[in-house]
């Protein structure tokens, strides 16, 4: 298991010893400039989220959905988010999105404090800033609009003249291969039709970020590939930052980066680079690495802790580039391959 440095991961120093986990620390890379933008976490950040905390209550009964998360993005980022039913992925999408407010720790998009607007600073976020994509296609536009209407309906509430917001509608539904229908109602739509008009919808203020829920969750696969490549031609074509969460394997593994959250935090990610060969064929790799939040805190892969043992509490090893982890075997000193002295 490779664990990164405080400030995300820098390299994949994996080393192994018998019977324990080694974590790569980076510690040559923990210098002064470090120090100093931990006390700025996240600056430069389009979304930053530090140690958010959402707890629902219902029936004298409290919920923890984020339990202390941590996340940034940087603009122009196509980011995946992935993670088990109930640890937390849309609620941290309804709070990003200003649909839900945190109730505590951070959370800014775009220099917006997301714990600290009014409502009325809130609708016009959503109007603005963020454009959101459910994924349920019928929540996504209005049944008794076209879809030229629907995506002019935001640029109306924002006050856009006429022949702008029809011209700029027009155009997204071109970039987004809908010119044909323009015209069209839902009902008359494939499932990827609509939800490709839903997203020239929530592009159609010039948003910033751009969060999709789920978007292909409803759709078949060739379906889900027409509307994840409307995503990637938003974020391409038009600079929108954009984060989806998704089940689908076939999306999480085309984007350069993708964040697990397990337990209301951030667990794990995956970066993925291309690496060119000596005829320039190019391959993409993909490095998981454990996430080191803002509390020093590392989630230990499962299926890990399990073959070796660990469980309840583990021993720490600093070593020289490297943090060693180790099960509790009475007897046994972290990195010895014989009991201590003394030891039965």
């Amino acid at each position: 298991m490779t664990a990164a440095p405080a400030e995300g991961p820098r390299r994949n120093g994996d080393a192994r010893h018998p019977g324990g986990i080694s974590a790569a620390a980076g510690l040559s890379e923990l210098g002064a400039g470090t120090a100093g933008a931990r006390t700025a976490y996240g600056e430069g950040a389009l979304i930053i989220c530090d140690r958010l905390v959402r707890i629902f209550a219902a029936d004298g009964i409290e919920v923890q959905a984020l339990q202390g998360l941590d996340l940034l993005v940087e603009e122009g980022e196509f980011t995946a988010v992935v993670g088990a039913s109930g640890s937390g992925k849309s609620t941290l999408m309804n709070i990003l999105a200003g649909l839900d407010s945190p109730t505590a720790g951070r959370a800014r998009v775009a220099g917006h404090d997301l714990a600290a607007m009014t409502s009325r600073e809130r609708l016009g976020y959503r109007r603005s800033t963020v454009g959101f994509i459910w994924q349920q296609t019928s929540r996504n536009l209005l049944p008794y609009l076209t879809a030229l209407q629907n995506v002019i309906m935001p640029m109306r509430f924002a006050g856009l003249a006429y022949r702008r917001r029809t011209r700029r509608a027009a155009e997204l539904l071109d970039v987004l291969g809908l010119a044909d229908c323009a015209g069209r109602m839902p009902v008359q739509m494939s499932g990827g039709e609509q939800q490709r008009t839903a997203i020239a919808t929530a592009l159609a203020n010039n948003p910033r970020v751009l969060l999709a829920d789920e978007p292909t969750g409803e759709l078949d696969s060739a379906t889900a590939r027409e509307t994840f490549g409307a995503l990637q031609t938003a974020n391409t074509e038009l600079g929108v930052t954009v984060l989806v969460v998704t089940h689908d394997p076939t999306v999480s593994a085309q984007v350069r980066r993708t964040i697990a959250i397990r337990d209301g935090r951030t667990s794990s990610e995956t970066l993925r680079h291309d690496v060119a060969d000596e005829h320039g064929n190019a391959t993409r790799h993909a490095v998981e690495y454990a996430v080191l939040d803002r509390a020093g805190r590392v989630q230990l892969p499962r299926e890990m802790t399990e073959e070796l043992g660990m469980r309840d509490r583990v021993r720490l090893q600093h070593e020289a580039d490297h943090i060693g982890v180790w099960p509790d075997r009475p007897g046994h000193l972290p990195g010895a391959g014989e009991p201590a002295e003394g030891a039965p």
